[in-house]
């Protein structure tokens, strides 16, 4: 596989239609769609991780960046080598809670990402022996603590939240997720339904997609700059996210890492068949 980001992407077999997350993690991964050579051979558009699901499984999309418990759950088939990940600390799945985590019987949860959602429970139950509700929510913690003993935020609007001044705890699940298997965690994966996904494989989507990543992270400094502007975060978050927080290769670690929670996960949901 080449390293470099710099050559011309593969001949796909047709253009197809991308769907990325709006989130900030995302933003190294399609970069060069949007700005280098990529983007002349892809349509791009941008939802929350459960919209990016919804599409491909609707036929809108052809592959996107899909929570890893939609690929189960569609049977989708993914393109190895990139995502997103952590091993540690990930930032932005936050559970925010008024009480002991083993009490929390409600959890207001912010549903843009299934997986998240998913790895709350899973950590809830396996570590403090909690089974609270989940109440879906749109991301605002002030009326989700009103309703719910606890708050799941993701994405941007955990992001946003000012971890020292909260006046409730707040648990990082990447941390805890790591502390309980020793392994990565990993979110999303690039994924499509088979029969779009398998000619694209045989084409070289997995070099297209590392070009694209390999060109964002080439570009940090620009990427920093205009996504501080953009999102209002500064430069100094936006820059610890990208590279201490988010892993956007996927190798072997991350792949135990993502058999184990898949094998979790069917334990809350039989439906959900191991691979």
């Amino acid at each position: 596989m080449s390293s470099s980001a710099n050559l011309d992407p593969p001949r796909l077999p047709f253009k197809p239609r991308i769907c990325a997350v709006s989130y900030l993690n995302t933003v190294p991964l399609v970069w060069g769609m949007l700005h280098g050579e990529q983007s002349l051979h892809c349509e791009l558009d941008f939802q929350v991780p459960s919209e990016c699901a919804d599409q491909v499984e609707t036929g809108q999309a052809d592959f996107g960046i899909v929570p890893v418990i939609e690929v189960q759950r569609q049977g989708l088939l993914a393109a190895p080598g990139t995502g997103i990940a952590c091993d540690g600390d990930v930032r932005s799945i936050l559970l925010v809670s008024r009480t002991e985590p083993g009490r929390i019987k409600t959890l207001a949860a912010d549903t843009g990402s299934r997986t998240s959602v998913v790895l709350a429970r899973i950590l809830l139950r396996g570590i403090f022996g909690a089974d609270p509700e989940i109440l879906p929510m749109r991301p605002d913690l002030a009326p989700m603590m009103e309703r719910a003993d606890a708050a799941l935020m993701i994405g941007d609007a955990a992001l946003r939240l000012d971890l020292g001044s909260l006046p409730y705890q707040a648990l990082d699940l990447g941390r805890l997720w790591r502390q309980q298997t020793g392994l990565p965690m990993v979110f999303a994966v690039w994924a499509g339904k088979p029969h779009r996904m398998e000619p694209l494989l045989q084409s070289g989507i997995e070099d297209f997609l590392l070009h694209s990543l390999q060109y964002g992270l080439q570009s940090l400094n620009t990427i920093v700059e205009s996504e501080s502007r953009s999102r209002g975060f500064s430069p100094e978050l936006i820059r610890r996210y990208l590279t201490q927080h988010i892993r956007f290769r996927i190798g072997e670690a991350e792949q135990q890492g993502l058999r184990e929670f898949l094998r979790h996960a069917a334990t809350l949901d039989p439906l959900l068949t191991l691979p």
